[in-house]
This record gives C-alpha cells, sequence and structure tokens, in this order.
C-alpha cells in the first residue's frame, strides 16, 4: 500500500466512521477504534510503516493532542464555576489523589505488576479528556450544572495526569522517592512557572494584538494554531509534558479575556479538532498487534472492571464527601462518566517507548521490560471499554436520575408576543418545555402571568449561550418583531441547536430578489406553510385566534383538515410518533395518520 493510498484511507475512515457514529447514535470514539483497529489487521499496513522511528509519532500526537486541549480551553468560562466550582476543584485534585492510588493498588496487589508499571498507568489513567467528553456531552445534553463539572474535569485533569505521569516516571528511574526529590520538585516548579507564566504572557499579547487589529481577520485562526504550536514545543523543551498544561491555560486565559470576542476561532478550532481527532485514533488504534492485545486482554478486563466498579465511585464520592455543592444523583451521574480517550493513548505510547529506552540504556532492569510493552494495548481495551460502558449507560442514567432529557423536543421561543404565548401555552398544557426570551417586560410579565416559563434577555447576549438552562429545549424559533435580530440568532445558535433545529419567521425580505433580501445562509429554516410574516401571525392573535390540537386519523385526513379551516389558520407544530413534537413549514410531507397537528385559528371555527 503506498503512503497516498493510507494517508487517504485513514482520512475517509475517520469522516465515515463520525458519519457512521452520528447515524446511529453511537460513542464516535467506538466506531473510530474499530475502523482503524481493522485498518492495522485487514489491511496490513499501520502508521509505522511510513514514519522513521517512534519519535516523529509521538510528537504529532502530542502537538494535535495539545491543540485539542487548547481547543477545550477555549470552551471553559470561569462563569460556569458558580456553581459547579467546588466540585470541580474537589475532582482534580482529591479525585485524582484518590483515583491514583487506588488504580496503582489494584494493578500492583490485585493483578501483581511491578510498582514502577502500576504506578506509571495509575497516573495515566486519572485523565478523562474532551476527545470524548465533548462527544458524549453533546450526546447526553445533561443540565447546564452538571455538564460544566464534567466538561471543566475532562479538559483540566488532563495536563494534571500528564504531569503526574512525569513525576512518577522520576520516581521510577530513580528507584524511589528520596533519590528523585529533587527532580521531582524541580520538574513541579517547571512545569506550574513554565505552564502558566508562559500561557498567561502569551494570552496578554494575542489579546493586544487583535484588540489593535495588528493581525488581519483571514490569520486569526491559523496565527493561533501557530501559537499553540509554539506554547507546546517551548514549553516541552524546557520541561517534558508541560506543553499541555501551557496549552491548556492559554485557551482558558483566552475565553476569559473581556477585550475581543474569539467565538469565531473556536469554530474554527471545532472543526480541527473533529479531524484530529477522526485521524489519531485511526491511526493509534492500528498499532495496536494482535497478539499483543490477545496477552493484555485478561489483565486489561479486570483492570477495566475495577477501574469502573471500585476507582471512579469511590473517588468521584470520596472527593465531595461533607460537599452540600453536588446532589446524591449528581455524585451517582459522575460516578458513570470517566471514559478515557486520546491522551491517555497518547502519554501511554509516550512512556512505553521511554521504558524501553531506559532499558537499553542500562537504567531500569529488564524485569519490567514485557510489562512495559503491554501498556499500551491494557490501555487500549481501558479505552475501548470504558467509552463503551459509559458511552452507552450515561445518557438513559443521567435521563432516569432527571438530569438529561431523552430528545429534547422543548422550543426556546426569541420573543414573547402575543402568538407567541399563546403557542407556547398550548405546548406547556400538553408537557412540552418551552422558553420565552424578550427584552419587552411587560411581553415577558404577561407570559409568566400564563404560567409560562419566560426571562427578560436579549437573545444575543452571551447571557443566553453562557448561563442560561437549555436542558429539555432542542429547538429555536425568532420571533421578534426585528428581522434582522431573528437572522442573527438563528444563524449564531445553528451550533447549539444544529440547522434542522432553528427557525425563524419569515422576513419582509422573504419574497426579494437575492440582491435586496438577506442571504439565505445567514438565516434560519423560515417556519409555518404559507410562510407568514410577525405582523400577520400577531395581528391574527389580536384578533382572537386561538389554539387548536387535532389528530389526523384515516377517517379525518390532513386535506379535510384543510378544507374545514381553509386559509384561515395558521399550521404552526406537528407531533409524530417517530420524531416527536416539530415545528411545521412550508413543502412538508403531508401529514399521515397519527399526527397531532398545532394550529391558530378563528374563534368561530374552534
Amino acid at each position: 500500500m503506498t503512503p497516498l493510498t493510507y494517508f487517504t484511507l485513514v482520512l475517509a475512515l475517520g469522516i465515515a466512521a463520525q458519519w457512521l457514529a452520528w447515524k446511529c447514535k453511537l460513542p464516535s470514539i467506538l466506531v473510530l477504534l474499530a475502523f482503524g483497529f481493522g485498518l492495522g489487521q485487514f489491511a496490513g499496513a499501520t502508521i509505522d510503516d511510513y514514519l522513521v522511528g517512534d519519535s516523529v509519532l509521538l510528537s504529532a500526537v502530542g502537538l494535535c493532542v495539545a491543540i485539542i486541549l487548547f481547543e477545550g480551553g477555549l470552551t471553559l468560562k470561569f462563569s460556569d464555576l458558580k456553581e459547579s466550582g467546588t466540585p470541580v476543584i474537589r475532582l482534580c485534585v482529591l479525585g485524582v489523589a484518590i483515583s491514583f492510588f487506588l488504580s496503582y493498588a489494584a494493578m500492583k496487589y490485585v493483578l501483581g505488576f511491578d510498582w514502577r508499571v502500576a504506578a506509571l498507568l495509575g497516573a495515566i489513567l486519572v485523565v478523562t479528556g474532551p476527545t470524548v467528553i465533548a462527544p458524549l456531552l453533546r450526546h447526553i445534553k445533561p443540565s447546564r450544572k452538571i455538564g460544566n463539572v464534567v466538561k471543566w474535569e475532562g479538559i483540566v485533569i488532563d495536563p494534571i495526569g500528564a504531569m503526574l505521569a512525569v513525576l512518577v516516571y522520576q520516581v521510577a528511574i530513580a528507584g524511589n522517592v528520596d533519590a528523585a526529590r529533587e527532580e521531582i520538585l524541580r520538574a513541579i516548579g517547571l512545569t506550574l512557572l513554565v505552564g502558566v507564566v508562559l500561557a498567561l504572557v502569551l494570552a496578554k499579547i494575542i489579546e493586544l494584538l487583535l484588540k489593535f487589529h495588528l493581525i488581519p481577520d483571514y490569520l486569526h485562526s491559523v496565527f493561533l494554531l501557530a501559537v499553540t504550536a509554539t506554547a507546546f514545543a517551548v514549553s516541552n523543551a524546557i520541561q517534558a509534558e508541560s506543553g499541555l498544561l501551557t496549552c491548556t491555560v492559554l485557551g482558558i486565559a483566552l475565553a476569559n479575556q473581556k477585550s475581543v470576542s474569539v467565538k469565531h476561532i473556536l469554530e474554527f478550532k471545532e472543526n480541527l479538532r473533529v479531524l484530529i481527532i477522526s485521524v489519531l485514533f485511526i491511526v493509534l488504534s492500528g498499532r495496536v498487534a494482535l497478539d499483543a492485545l490477545k496477552e493484555a486482554l485478561f489483565p486489561g478486563i479486570c483492570l477495566l472492571i475495577m477501574l469502573i466498579v471500585v476507582v471512579r465511585p469511590l473517588a468521584v464520592f470520596g472527593a465531595n464527601l461533607f460537599s452540600r455543592q453536588v446532589t446524591f444523583k449528581e455524585q451517582v451521574f459522575l460516578s458513570f462518566m470517566a471514559p478515557r480517550g486520546i491522551v491517555a493513548a497518547a502519554v501511554t505510547a509516550i512512556f512505553s517507548l521511554e521504558f524501553a529506552h531506559a532499558v537499553d540504556e542500562g537504567r531500569i532492569g529488564k524485569e519490567i521490560e514485557q510489562l512495559s510493552h503491554q501498556m499500551v494495548p491494557l490501555v487500549f481495551i481501558v479505552i475501548v471499554g470504558t467509552v463503551a460502558f459509559y458511552g452507552l449507560l450515561s445518557a438513559p442514567l443521567a435521563r432516569r436520575l432527571g438530569l438529561a432529557t431523552k430528545n429534547p423536543r422543548g422550543v426556546l421561543f426569541a420573543g414573547a408576543g402575543h402568538w407567541v404565548r399563546l403557542a407556547a401555552k398550548a405546548l406547556k398544557n400538553d408537557g412540552y418545555d418551552v422558553l420565552l426570551l424578550d427584552t419587552n417586560y411587560n411581553n415577558v410579565a404577561r407570559a409568566k402571568l400564563d404560567g409560562l416559563s419566560a426571562v427578560r434577555a436579549n437573545i444575543l447576549s452571551e447571557y443566553v449561550e453562557d448561563e442560561l438552562e437549555l436542558t429539555g429545549l432542542g429547538q429555536l424559533i425568532t420571533t421578534t418583531p426585528n428581522d434582522e435580530v431573528n437572522s442573527l440568532a438563528a444563524h449564531h445558535f445553528i451550533h447549539v441547536f444544529g440547522s434542522e433545529n432553528v427557525w425563524q419567521v419569515a422576513p419582509i425580505d422573504d419574497d426579494d430578489h437575492h440582491q435586496t433580501a438577506v442571504a439565505s445562509h445567514m438565516r434560519g429554516r423560515i417556519c409555518f406553510p404559507s410562510r407568514p410574516q410577525f405582523n400577520k401571525l400577531e395581528r391574527f392573535a389580536a384578533e382572537g385566534a386561538v389554539i387548536k390540537k387535532t389528530t389526523i386519523t384515516e377517517q379525518f385526513t390532513f386535506e379535510h383538515f384543510q378544507k374545514i379551516y381553509g386559509e384561515e389558520h395558521v399550521l404552526l407544530f406537528r407531533v409524530t410518533e417517530d420524531k416527536g413534537l416539530e415545528v411545521a413549514y412550508d413543502k412538508m410531507r403531508t401529514p399521515s395518520p397519527g399526527t397531532t397537528l398545532y394550529a391558530m385559528i378563528r374563534p368561530q371555527d374552534a
């Protein structure tokens, strides 16, 4: 197989795995690992066939992980910590310590591993990571508070685990803690100094460069990509494995400065993250040999069971002992949310190679040579097992605990006019989640008097996306009198709800020529058949219109419905058995029997 064919296959299989996972509603990491392992076994080709030496691959993997952690840091806002700050700190300090010692004890005293390998794997396995956490959170859609806890822990704990692995490796090479004390203190000091100070200095320089427009817009994303790579390389040159901390802190610092917006950069990094994850998991899983996997299968499964059943629950409940910040149900969910990802795989590959070099150089005895070769397949089994277990179990568990909603179809209305309140009231009476946002105090007050959840806020404010609880809401309809606000809000929230679930009321220029109308890609989908505009809907409601709920049957077809109500109605929503609540739209399929329709009609037709 030529290098071009191999790299093309890696890219194609990576994206195909992402699509298949989305289609089948499976954790994408599982499909990626399966495709990568299959490529390595059946095609008989791995990345090692096309690279000279392991150092090239490990350097590339480390750089990719740094970019992922930087992108993850850009999503972390200090405002998230108002409710979740204490549990995040406890999990990243006490939880890490408990996980490390329990994992070490399990490997040394239960599985009989040498203390050096057991301690190193115990340090590596404290990590979770954004590569597996982010896709799961997108799939589960938990409450904002618990989602923030999991997100912060998953990103912050990665550099902590990498630094801990460095310290353990120093002890393993020295033979005991006392002999390595000076090296450990130096490593901790340098890692913190380089990781924090360098990151904050770079963040301030980037902020000033962007603030005074010293970098053209089209270079923003690639400039930050280059800065991230440089920071990673410089940090690692000063102190091994400190680059991950530098990149994470750099992302957090940029996300929380107030001078310039980095959201457009974050969108680029999100796309890059998907590409990197797809390629890395295919490449790394393809390197695992079937024989090595068979040899590590029994200890790997034993370790996996202990991590899931003992280590993670004790770490979560132990870290939050006597804490009132996290409820019992939230701790149960956190106990079932610790999948390992690319950081565990990458760091394991690095230190497995370091152990091999140490054995060759005589710095460490040959008695652990065989065990060091088992590290990579062992962690591979843990990654597959934890992603499969938590990926398949966490979503139904979150729903059972009341921390998430299955297939959320509730509606967020950007606007609380008269007709909106009528529609929202009908949906709420039937058990659907609704939330109304409006800057008009009277509209919000009337909505609350109607028993609706309403907040006085601008749909375009940072408050809505960063702080407002959107659990149970899966669709957005922008319904303000201002067409430009509707278009901007719809375009902005596509990354939250997905383009198929973002709607807006037909604007005034809906039928205008493309020279004078707003471009279609800058809008949401136009809702409701015949595309009525805001003024028509508001006037219809003012004339006394009511919401009518009708179920289509074999006897009472959609044609009967249209004949009875004629053109004096506006079809708003439909409910089907397979998709649930949906916004009605122009040129949609004819509703089949069993479909429930919500329409705004004249009171005399009710």
